[in-house]
């Protein structure tokens, strides 16, 4: 919406002038006109009328007459309403749009910023295969990662690995005693899936064990703590922090198998990373931040031996920071991280797209590092995103009723394929163009509707509802894309100018006008770190595509020029579909 600023400007310099009010631009609120009134932008008047002591409709009709006068060549009509101006363009400027950017394919794109900005994502724990809630994080960091990108920022895609602390070794220790000396090679599992197994087969057996020493007289608490395979896992982390070798050596061997599973579905949802961090590797770093904070008094030591930060005045609470026994917790490692970045990357923000059951966490890892003077402390930026779940409620990993990623892959595939054929859209592809569209369409029908939630809020996923052809999803942009591609085929577009003589009418100007508003959306994604905000724009944009196409004939157009002018408009909506689906991570097949 390149327009806006023009026009806040026309209107900051007409208040100077009929009223001497000094008002900054970026202070001019507008806002798109209303379907139910004539206009293509609105000014809100309200935040002038008692400074100026003018009713609503005077200032109105003043302001509007103008800025008629004045700016003919951006406005040719007004109407006030009530404390609002709406303003319309002439017909040549939603040409000149037209005729500037349909066929631009880097438009939207913002020219370089010179900010460097850090977006963390995926942190996977090594003790079990990625499943649905990863899947959310993995498409949103990546997401978020390329829109800022389309702003104009350099941006660092990473991620860290939990390959570390008592839940690997829980995995470790379950393998050690019932794994016999099986590996993902000699049962054909897939890595991540192997050792995932191991940390259901450890809580089995704690279960077991707890409910065995509670029969006994135990407490439920005391048993917990007693259970022998607890008791024998946290000896194994102590030994870890040791660098005992047999337990080094247990730790890398199956790490090992975890991260050839992961880089498999990785490849396979197309996700990835500039930076890989391994929490093993920032766990000392931070236990060195914290003696450091310790001895200046940031932190404070309790009288068992743990260390902790109190916080009370910041509004937040005690955070523990280092057990009684020296070995890390999260927090440890996350100073570590955050002053590791700022060695290697000095980024100006830094994004962590993590769960909103972390909220309380971030907030105090911002408190601590801003405390410890890590560089750019400050621009630490915690992007909250709430819980998947599904039409039958909440998952859990340690009881192995999770959804697994690349089940739910396999899943989506397999629903496209059925979807499609059922659609009878499979005629004249070869086998292996098949295997192509199918998952082009069940991957972005996945991204697409993962995506589509505004981060904050918690979601329930339905396969079957997120791949509907005509429904508020990713194959319905797909197909649209796929529509305009076939009418491109079937009709050239001509080299002449004679389009642009043409009156618009009125769905050709909105569409013009929708398309018109793409680079401020990829701005407002950019800012809010959304990109439910692109994924609710390319919707609406495929669906006015469609009143359009269904409304004007292109191939039997009114006039030649009338044809020229819209295949240009159909050349431009498919180039911003695309681009709003590659934001997403989303492809768009030519054929559909």
């Amino acid at each position: 919406m390149l327009m806006i600023p023009a026009i806040q400007k026309a209107v900051a310099e007409s208040l100077a002038a009929l009223y001497q009010f000094t008002v900054a631009p970026a202070d001019v609120s507008i806002q798109e006109t209303k379907p139910e009134f004539e206009g293509d932008y609105t000014v809100v008047l309200f935040g002038w009328v008692k400074a100026l002591k003018l009713s609503p409709d005077q200032l109105g009709q003043s302001l509007g007459a103008h800025l008629l006068a004045q700016y003919p060549d951006l406005f040719v009509s007004f109407q006030s309403i009530k404390g609002f101006l709406n303003l319309s363009l002439p017909n040549q400027h939603w040409m000149s749009v037209l005729a500037s950017s349909w066929n631009n394919p880097q438009y939207g794109t913002c020219t370089p910023s010179g900010k460097r900005i850090m977006v963390e994502y995926s942190s996977p724990n090594t003790n079990k295969p990625l499943h649905l809630g990863h899947l959310r994080n993995n498409f949103l960091g990546w997401s978020v990662a390329e829109i800022l990108k389309a702003n104009g920022h350099d941006v660092i895609k990473s991620c860290v690995v939990n390959d570390r602390g008592i839940h690997i070794c829980k995995s470790m220790i379950a393998w050690q005693r019932f794994g016999e000396g099986a590996t993902p090679e000699s049962t054909g599992i897939k890595g991540d899936h192997f050792v995932g197994d191991y940390y259901v087969k450890f809580n089995e057996v704690y279960k077991a064990e707890v409910s065995t020493l509670v029969q006994s007289g135990l407490s439920e608490a005391a048993a917990e703590k007693e259970a022998p395979i607890m008791q024998a896992t946290q000896q194994m982390l102590i030994d870890w922090e040791a660098g005992k070798p047999e337990v080094i050596e247990l730790w890398k061997k199956m790490n090992n198998w975890v991260y050839a599973g992961f880089d498999l579905t990785y490849q396979r949802i197309g996700s990835d990373f500039d930076k890989t961090y391994y929490e093993s590797e920032t766990y000392l770093p931070g236990k060195e931040y914290v003696l450091s904070g310790l001895s200046s008094g940031v932190f404070f030591q309790k009288p068992d031996g743990s260390i902790w930060i109190d916080l009370h005045a910041e509004g937040l609470d005690e955070k523990l920071v280092l057990r009684k026994d020296g070995t890390s917790v999260y927090m440890t490692q996350d100073l570590g991280l955050a002053q590791q970045k700022a060695i290697d990357y000095k980024p100006d923000e830094s994004i962590y797209v993590i769960g909103d059951e972390q909220n309380y966490h971030m907030s105090v890892l911002k408190q601590i590092a801003q405390k410890l003077q890590i560089p750019h402390a400050e621009g630490i930026h915690h992007l909250s995103y709430g819980m998947v779940e599904l039409p039958t409620g909440k998952m859990k990993s340690r009881e192995g009723t999770v959804v697994d990623a690349d089940d739910l892959v396999d899943e989506m595939i397999q629903i496209a394929a059925t979807h499609t054929r059922e659609q009878g859209k499979v005629d004249g592809f070869t086998a292996d163009e098949l295997i192509d569209l199918y998952d082009i369409i069940g991957i972005g029908a996945l991204k697409f509707y993962l995506l589509r939630v505004d981060p904050k809020k918690k979601m329930v996923f339905n396969p079957e509802e997120s791949i509907d052809f005509h429904g508020y999803t990713g194959p319905f942009i797909q197909y649209t894309y796929a529509r305009i591609q076939s009418i491109l085929r079937k009709n050239e577009i001509g080299q002449t100018d004679t389009w642009l003589t043409q009156t618009l009418l009125p769905l050709e100007k909105k569409l013009i006008f929708q398309l018109d508003r793409f680079p401020g959306i990829i701005k407002e994604a950019g800012q809010h770190f959304a990109p439910s905000v692109v994924a609710d724009y390319a919707f609406h944009t495929a669906k006015l595509f469609n009143s359009f196409y269904a409304e004007h004939s292109i191939a039997k157009a009114e006039s030649e020029e009338k044809k020229e002018l819209r295949m240009r408009m159909a050349q431009f909506t498919a180039t911003v579909l695309r681009k709003s689906m590659q934001l997403l991570g989303a492809r768009v097949p030519d054929r559909m």
